[in-house]
């Protein structure tokens, strides 16, 4: 994946700094320059020892001048060694600098092509090298790296093989869900309206008029009936959440309490309820599903009070990014084993014949929540009756 920018990278490096066998020839040919530079030194120095030597001799008694010969071949003597020594040392730089290159510095650079021929993107060639154990062992290390990196790309390529199998079925699975919801509001609702209307035209016209049997079972049908109507709404409300991500926009979430209040006002006038407000901040967001989050938890709040009044409390509180948002009420609470069962959906904590529902409304207030990239939650150690809490990220306008 970062291939391309390394292979841009290279002649740039390539360019701007010497190898290592360029380095070597450069220390070879300055230790060289060195070496010379001593030799012609040592033949100065001896040339002019020489000289020396001869003034020397030329003011010496005539008696010595015997020993000249013996001194001279010496001199001629110490001169060939040093020429020989000199020589020798060259001999031997230039004996290291081949074995050095041969040894190290070939090695180091084949080496270093076939990195780079990896670091290309070319994952399948391997990486050896010859020469010393020690970058021998670093080649075998190198290239375990390289099968390390191999495997683990394959895997990276199967799972997204896997994600783009998945995303393909999630594709298929809304088309199936958008289906199922044109159907259940069209062609589901038009019979069950049908018999709604003659099981409450039974009802009303033979009502009384058969045994006590018959009209329980008239009652029987009606009811159930009405409940399949409702169910049926209620997962229609429930599939169509998730559609509209695009469309989010700013939302007070003030005015959305209002237009809960507004739809549950005969239910707040019958239990005489008090719904107290904070001050609320404004998300992005979809308004009318958040006014759902709303209704519902005010509306089971009205549902499932106690002998008291029922008492709304909504307040919010800023939590780095993200808005706290709380929802407190007086009824009669749910036990802290029911936290995570009363967000799914057709979960009912109580029998139909104590609390109408069809048990969806949590479940869509989870659903609409983390649609807009918040969480839900009971907090079951917040005091007496029920408390819901749910976060709601900040808005740019807000930050």
């Amino acid at each position: 994946m970062s291939a391309a920018p390394r292979a841009e990278d290279a002649p740039r490096r390539g360019a701007s700094r010497l190898r290592i066998d360029q380095w070597f020839a450069i220390a070879t040919v300055a230790l060289g320059l060195v070496t010379l530079l001593g030799i012609v030194a040592g033949g100065i120095a001896i040339v002019r020892l020489s000289n020396a030597r001869q003034d020397v001799i030329d003011l010496l008694d005539p008696s010595v001048v015997a020993e000249r010969e013996s001194i001279a071949d010496a001199a001629n003597f110490l001169s060939i060694s040093f020429a020989l020594i000199a020589l020798l040392l060259v001999v031997a730089l230039v004996v290291v600098t081949v074995m050095l290159r041969r040894s190290v510095t070939l090695p180091i650079g084949a080496l270093a092509r076939r990195v780079r021929r990896v670091a290309d993107g070319e994952f399948d060639a391997p990486v050896h090298s010859f020469g010393p154990r020690d970058i021998e062992d670093l080649a075998r290390d190198i290239d375990s790296m390289r099968e390390r990196i191999v495997e683990e790309l394959s895997a990276i390529r199967e799972a997204h093989e896997q994600l783009d199998a998945q995303a393909r079925d999630l594709e298929r699975s809304n088309a199936e869900l958008e289906q199922f919801a044109y159907v259940a509001s069209h062609d589901l609702q038009e019979p069950l309206r049908k018999v709604a209307s003659f099981c409450q035209l039974l009802e009303q016209r033979y009502k009384g008029q058969l045994d006590e049997r018959a009209d329980q079972y008239i009652d029987f049908a009606v009811d159930g009936a009405k409940r399949m109507q409702q169910l049926i709404n209620d997962l229609l409300a429930f599939s169509r959440v998730g559609g509209t991500a695009g469309d989010f926009v700013p939302v007070a979430l003030g005015e959305t309490v209002d237009h809960a209040l507004g739809n549950l006002e005969s239910s707040l006038a019958e239990a005489e309820a008090t719904v107290d407000a904070g001050e609320l901040p404004v998300v992005r967001g979809d308004a009318s599903l958040l006014t759902l989050v709303f209704q519902n938890l005010i509306g089971n709040a009205i549902k499932f009070r106690s002998d008291a009044a029922p008492t709304v409390r909504i307040d919010a509180e800023r939590d780095d990014d993200e808005w706290l948002i709380s929802c407190s009420d007086n009824g009669i609470g749910i036990g802290p084993e029911y936290a995570d069962r009363v967000f799914v959906i057709f979960q009912r904590l109580h029998a139909k014949d104590e609390y109408a529902g069809t048990g969806i409304g949590l479940a869509m207030c989870r659903k609409i929540v983390e649609h807009h990239g918040g969480r839900i939650w009971l907090d079951s150690d917040a005091g007496p009756g029920t408390t819901f809490r749910f976060t709601l990220p900040v808005s740019e306008e807000s930050r």
